[in-house]
C-alpha cells in the first residue's frame, strides 16, 4: 500500500489458517491528503487499526465456536477484520464497522487473501447513530475501551444499534474502563457476565487480566 509497509501474517483460528495483511509496525503514519485530520484521528492512534491485537485474536477464536445461526451480527471497531473473517467463513450474517478511513480497504484485501466473499462494511464513528447501519441482535468487539471516553461513546452507539433482545460480547485485556461501560449497559437493561479469557500481554496490561464480557438483554425494560 502506498506510504505503508505491510506484512502478510498467518493466524490459526479454530483449526483454520487466516492470512492477514497488517501494518509492519505501529510507528507508521502516511496522510498526504489530510484524511486523518478530517477523521479526527491523531498520528499516534492512526496505525493502531492495522495490528491484530491479543484481544482480537481471542475474540476471533471465540467466534470460531460461538453459536451464530440466525443472528444478525455487527463487529465494532473491526480493524483488520479477523473476527469478521472467521464468522464469514462459517456462513454467518456479519457486518463489520470501524471509524478508521483505511479499515474497509484492509478488510476487503483480507477477505480476498482468504478467498472469502466480500464482507459488508460500514464507516461508523461512535459519536451518534448511523441510520444506514441498522440494528443487530449480536454485537461483538475487542479491546475497545482503551480511552476514558470510550465507555460512554460505545454504550451510546449500542443504544442505537442493538435490537430489543440482544447480546454484546466484548473481549477486553483489562484496560480499566469495563466497569463504567457495564454500568451504562445495565441502565439499558443488559445483564453482565464475565469469564477469564486467555490472551497474550497487551501494551501495559498483563495477560492475566483478559476477560470476555457478555451483556445480555432479553427485552427492553419498561
Amino acid at each position: 500500500m502506498p506510504g505503508y509497509e505491510v506484512d502478510i501474517v498467518t493466524h490459526r483460528i479454530g483449526g483454520s489458517d487466516f492470512r492477514i495483511r497488517a501494518l509492519h509496525n505501529r510507528q507508521q503514519f502516511a496522510d498526504p491528503d489530510g484524511v486523518a485530520e478530517h477523521a479526527g484521528v491523531s498520528p499516534a492512534s492512526w496505525p493502531l487499526f492495522g495490528v491484530v491485537w491479543p484481544a482480537g485474536l481471542a475474540l476471533a477464536e471465540e467466534m470460531s465456536r460461538f453459536p451464530v445461526t440466525g443472528k444478525h451480527i455487527l463487529e465494532l471497531g473491526c480493524g483488520l477484520g479477523l473476527a469478521s473473517l472467521v464468522l464469514a467463513r462459517r456462513g454467518a450474517d456479519i457486518t463489520a464497522c470501524d471509524h478508521h478511513p483505511l479499515a474497509g480497504e484492509f478488510l476487503r484485501w483480507n477477505a480476498e487473501l482468504n478467498r472469502i466473499a466480500p464482507i459488508a462494511f460500514r464507516h461508523a464513528p461512535w459519536l451518534g447513530p448511523n441510520p444506514a447501519l441498522g440494528s443487530f441482535d449480536l454485537i461483538i468487539g475487542s479491546d475497545l475501551l482503551y480511552e476514558r471516553d470510550h465507555a460512554a461513546l460505545l454504550a451510546g452507539f449500542i443504544a442505537h444499534h442493538a435490537e430489543p433482545a440482544a447480546q454484546v460480547l466484548l473481549a477486553d485485556p483489562g484496560r480499566g474502563y469495563a466497569g463504567s461501560f457495564s454500568t451504562l449497559l445495565a441502565a439499558q437493561g443488559f445483564v453482565r457476565t464475565a469469564q477469564r479469557m486467555p490472551m497474550a500481554e497487551s501494551i501495559g496490561v498483563p495477560a492475566s487480566r483478559g476477560r470476555l464480557f457478555s451483556f445480555l438483554r432479553t427485552a427492553i425494560q419498561e
